[in-house]
């Protein structure tokens, strides 16, 4: 049976501008599909992207649910749409509070929004309850972007005796900095969730900023992929202290490379 690979994206293009980040969160999940696995993609649905244009429509029978962040309910909308020219299918992930009429790291302003913690605690269990709903079972959960950051350590602690994600191993991707400011004193008491414990973070260096983060998605991570042609060498080095297998920036040619280190960690 063909391997399931999920991604969890922070940015494809042509939803948003073309970037490093975007074009591989478009391109990756074709060539790997186009490889013979079966794939499922999902980013935020930012408030940047234009619904008519993109024809992105809600998908009531996952929509509705309520997650349950800080003691406050923040419904989950749960929106679809297909690439044109690859006719490849993106869930998007949706909330008034989280990406509504906002952009992505920062404000019109360039100042990073203060709960930028929240909402990839809001994103990363959105997509992980929504994949549940779909009653799929990925073998390979692929992360991309200070978005999915999270994901890994809900993976481990919150989501690991599911029936969808028992046997998943979890592949941190790496692109540039991407965060200026640190993701807010309250983060480490926002993360808690089930087994997924806050205490599991005092470890980690305050105030808990875009380093703390990485550092955090690598512990909790199978594998780490320098994707990006300008990583931090610091995460680099923590992952390979850490003695979890690095993929090194293959280039522009990297469909063979990504395939083989998909199902090295699958195999592990």
């Amino acid at each position: 049976m063909a391997k399931k690979v999920l991604f969890i994206n922070q940015e494809i293009t042509p939803y948003v501008p073309e970037t490093e980040m975007s074009i591989l969160g478009r391109d990756l999940p074709q060539k790997t599909q186009e490889a013979g696995f079966e794939i499922r993609t999902f980013m935020p649905k930012w408030g940047t992207i234009n619904e008519r244009r993109g024809q992105l429509h809600e998908v009531i029978r996952l929509s509705g649910m309520n997650l349950i962040i800080d003691e406050t309910d923040h419904p989950l909308i749960i929106k679809v749409a297909s690439i044109p020219t690859s006719r490849l299918q993106i869930y998007f992930i949706d909330n008034d509070d989280y990406f509504q009429k906002r952009q992505m790291s920062a404000n019109e302003s360039g100042d990073d929004y203060a709960d930028n913690g929240e909402r990839a605690i809001f994103y990363a269990r959105g997509v992980l309850e929504t994949v549940k709903k779909l009653r799929w079972t990925p073998d390979i959960i692929v992360c991309q972007g200070w978005i999915s950051a999270v994901v890994p350590f809900y993976i481990k602690k919150a989501f690991n005796e599911e029936p969808s994600f028992a046997n998943a191993k979890v592949i941190t991707s790496f692109h540039e900095n991407q965060l200026k400011s640190d993701l807010g004193e309250d983060f480490t008491k926002l993360v808690d969730f089930k087994e997924a414990q806050s205490s599991l973070l005092e470890g980690y260096a305050k105030p808990f900023d875009f380093m703390e983060l990485g550092k955090l998605a690598i512990d909790y991570s199978d594998g780490i992929i320098e994707a990006g042609k300008d990583v931090n060498p610091e995460l680099l080095a923590y992952a390979k202290e850490k003695n979890i297998p690095v993929m090194s920036n293959p280039g522009d040619d990297y469909a063979q490379s990504y395939a083989d280190f998909f199902n090295k960690i699958a195999g592990e």
